[in-house]
């Protein structure tokens, strides 16, 4: 059956590729330690959980949910937000309760771009903020991040004619796969630059306390504070564990919000109201699980650093997210699929070739950090074997 050629670029998959790879290798009777998804294997806390199985039995959380009856959840957003980053929201225009993040980040070219127009794209990058493009009948400019620029883009290095057609820039720091982070300076630098070319901001934002560095990440509306062409997607898949409760928020420009909103009113409703009320107790809760999640990944982190220092294999300690971005030795330099393929084959362990974020993360390979430091130690010793 013919299908519409939008679908062509969207045959290619990095989760989905890995996924069959790991069937294939689990059927063969491999023992899988699966470090390809950054899915956090931390339970949801308590609280939480209470507040949304408290839901159940309140039938008028049964129905659908439409935009005033997401008021409660976009006040603890407001809320939330301003006492972490010091910037005033409006609940009621400058917040959109969204089905994850992923949903806001692909679902905005829609908002955005007419046919032709570019979006401006870090590459490696994450996969749907290209799918969403694609969806859009966008075209794509992909910005490399590199590892001598500290895997910032370098907004200087986009041609004239290409900014002459472009709507929009995703950024997303800190940066899945890259683990880089980007300092205030910085945000300061990508908002002047997109008020300078008419260009609407988006900032992916899902790793804003998943820091080790005592604070937050910062966020773009600290730079941009009247929200003039900036609005950012927040998920509570990683501070809070939820991510198969399918839950973020849009927050920023009133505009965009608005639009986007328009745009969701023709796809879905929103999300049950009782998830709604486990994210308010997360949002207005203790927040040491937060905390336990930090110090969680910080030691994930620096066990599987010491074990990959050991077989002689650099990789410098990211200050943030639950990935090591691993730069691949001879002769795997530039066959990062090739080598997650084999790998997972003789040996059972599962990574993300970087190839699959984009061009620029061809000779990368991302592990997530998802197993207690001793899977972690077994994986890296498997891993070393190949090499």
């Amino acid at each position: 059956m013919p299908l519409a050629q939008r679908m062509q670029p969207l045959q290619a998959n990095v989760f989905a590729d890995m996924d069959r790879a790991k069937a294939k290798a689990r059927a063969a009777g491999q023992t899988i330690i699966d470090l390809s998804l950054g899915s956090s294997d931390l339970p949801v806390a308590p609280h939480i959980t209470q507040a949304i199985g408290e839901a159940l039995s309140d039938t008028s959380t049964h129905g659908y949910c439409l935009f005033s009856g997401t008021q409660a959840f976009r006040e603890a957003v407001a809320q939330w937000y301003t006492a972490k980053f010091g910037v005033p929201v409006d609940p009621e225009t400058e917040v959109l309760l969204l089905i994850g993040s992923q949903e806001g980040t692909a679902h905005l070219p829609l908002a955005i771009l007419n046919p032709g127009d570019y979006a401006l794209l870090m590459d490696p990058g994450y996969p749907s903020h290209a799918g969403g493009v694609y969806l859009a009948n966008g075209n794509i400019y992909p910005m490399p991040l590199r590892e001598e620029n500290q895997f910032l883009p370098r907004f200087e290095d986009i041609p004239p004619e290409i900014l002459a057609q472009s709507r929009l820039m995703v950024l997303s720091y800190p940066h899945n796969p890259t683990t880089a982070t980007a300092d205030l300076d910085v945000w300061q630098r990508a908002v002047a630059f997109c008020q300078q070319h008419r260009i609407v901001l988006a900032h992916d934002f899902p790793y804003a306390d998943l820091t080790f560095t005592g604070k937050p990440a910062v966020s773009v509306l600290q730079a941009d504070r009247d929200k003039t062409v900036s609005i950012e997607f927040f998920s509570m898949s990683k501070s809070y564990g939820m991510g198969g409760f399918r839950l973020g928020y849009a927050i920023g420009n009133a505009q965009l919000i608005q639009a986007l909103r328009q745009i969701k009113a023709n796809v879905d409703f929103n999300q049950y109201p009782g998830i709604q009320r486990g994210a308010i107790a997360a949002l207005s809760g203790p927040q040491d699980t937060v905390q336990h999640m930090i110090d969680t990944f910080r030691q994930r982190r620096d066990v599987a650093i010491a074990a990959l220092h050991r077989h002689d294999w650099e990789v410098p300690a990211p200050e943030a997210t639950m990935y090591l971005w691993l730069k691949l030795p001879h002769p795997w330099a530039e066959r990062s699929i090739d080598f997650c393929l084999k790998l997972v084959e003789a040996t059972g362990v599962a990574l993300a070739p970087g190839v699959g974020f984009g061009q620029a993360g061809e000779g990368y390979v991302r592990m997530a950090l998802v197993h207690p430091p001793a899977v972690l130690t077994e994986a890296i010793d498997r891993m070393v074997s190949l090499i």
